[in-house]
């Protein structure tokens, strides 16, 4: 559902519902501060639910910031990662329902969810030959609802647009981008071609494994996929002390790999959509959040990682400002000077010592003072590594990421010479 065919009745509606949703939220956090009690993790879940899918996504990204948050909110916060509050069994028979009619094409189905998300629930079902898959089945309406969201943000944003220092910078495309790609994580066919192309990419590489959809049992509703069974969350507490370090180096390769090489990128590999495997192999389970990078992003941003992991900051200003949307009134050698001093500072740092949001929020500062406004598209690729490194720094604070990634880099790097040549 696009812009064009949301009748502002709808979005006002939508609007008065968030806004009652926020209002009861900040009611049940004055009664709890009263009573001297806090709130629970589903209760924060239900109440985050209440607000919208396009919110739950925002919650799941700060679950993986233990370094940035207090370590009770993030626990909190995770239960969203796959334990979101699930509709009613009545709500997942109707979807069925309407997807398959009376013919089943499953002897047996557990409405009870294995997991839930803000998207769809996935459950348990035997087919008829015995074969046990998972079924992702979507919301009941959830289309709708995150439409009306990424709406109203969209609203908020071009007013914050008029708003004298922010006229500069494009609030309004970045948020219409990243909400266009949200926006695809309803669209079961295209989760089914993501699922589809990941597979491809990491087929040579024994390491990742991802499902492979049945796509004679699917429909605009609902995914039938392999089910992964023996899988174990990427946290400290599910992993022993001796596996934590090559699984950490391989979340970090398979991002790489999509990130410098496919160019073809998952933004949103939270706990709840990365497992390890009862094999030492990782799995990946969902393909709603994903991004095709344009080759200049995926180049751009390669040779970035590359000369800040070997501390030029000279170069690395250089890429920054030939990227950017606008460097109108730019102070480019003020630029230069205070990106290659934060480049020197972070240079070969190890995830204890480096923080890629703190890193983020000084270059964002820099580009802000200096009127270096950055292309959106440069948010995804971000947004992927904000997603894994609480993760990493979670299971292996002295994991040096920016080495790691230099053999990837390498890679891509030879892969150009060869297409040049």
């Amino acid at each position: 559902m696009d812009d064009a065919r949301i009748r502002t009745p709808r979005l006002a509606g939508r609007a008065a519902v968030t806004a009652g949703a926020l209002a009861a939220l900040g009611a049940r956090a004055v009664a709890r501060k009263l009573a001297h009690r806090s709130a629970s993790a589903e209760g924060t879940a239900a109440d985050l639910h209440r607000l919208g899918p396009a919110y739950v996504k925002v919650a799941q990204l700060l679950a993986t910031r233990r370094d940035q948050l207090p370590e009770s909110w993030c626990e909190r916060l995770a239960v969203l990662e796959d334990r979101v509050p699930a509709p009613s069994a009545a709500s997942i028979a109707e979807v069925l329902r309407r997807s398959y009619g009376a013919r089943t094409p499953f002897a047996r189905l557990d409405l009870e969810p294995l997991a839930a998300g803000s998207i769809a629930t996935v459950h348990r079902a035997t087919l008829p030959d015995g074969r046990a898959v998972a079924v992702k089945v979507r919301r009941d309406d959830v289309r709708r609802t995150l439409a009306l969201d990424l709406a109203l943000l969209g609203a908020l944003a071009r007013t914050a647009q008029r708003v004298p220092g922010l006229r500069r910078i494009p609030v309004s495309e970045m948020v219409g981008q990243v909400g266009a790609v949200v926006g695809r994580q309803a669209d079961f066919a295209a989760e089914r071609a993501n699922l589809a192309k990941l597979r491809q990419n990491f087929a040579p590489d024994n390491g990742v494994r991802v499902p492979a959809t049945l796509d004679a049992l699917c429909t605009p509703d609902v995914i039938v996929m392999d089910l992964m069974t023996g899988l174990r969350p990427l946290r400290r507490a599910d992993i022993p002390d001796g596996d934590r370090r090559d699984l950490v180096r391989q979340v970090l390769t398979a991002t790489y790999q999509m990130l410098f090489l496919d160019g073809f990128v998952h933004c949103d590999l939270h706990h709840g959509n990365i497992y390890a495997g009862p094999d030492g192999t990782l799995v990946i389970l969902d393909g709603g959040f994903m991004i095709e990078l344009p080759d200049q992003v995926r180049r751009l941003f390669a040779d970035f990682f590359v000369n800040l992991a070997l501390g030029r900051g000279e170069r690395c200003a250089e890429i920054v400002l030939a990227s950017a949307r606008r460097t109108d009134g730019c102070d480019r050698d003020g630029f230069t000077r205070r990106l290659a001093e934060l480049v020197r500072e972070t240079s070969g740092a190890r995830a204890a010592q480096f923080s890629l949001v703190a890193f983020a929020g000084r270059l964002f500062d820099l580009q802000r003072r200096h009127h270096v406004f950055a292309a959106p598209e440069f948010v995804f690729p971000l947004l992927a590594l904000l997603v894994i490194e609480g993760m990493v720094r979670d299971l292996d604070p002295d994991v040096d990421f920016q080495a790691l990634a230099m053999p990837i880099l390498d890679r891509a790097a030879t892969g150009r010479l060869h297409a040049r040549g």
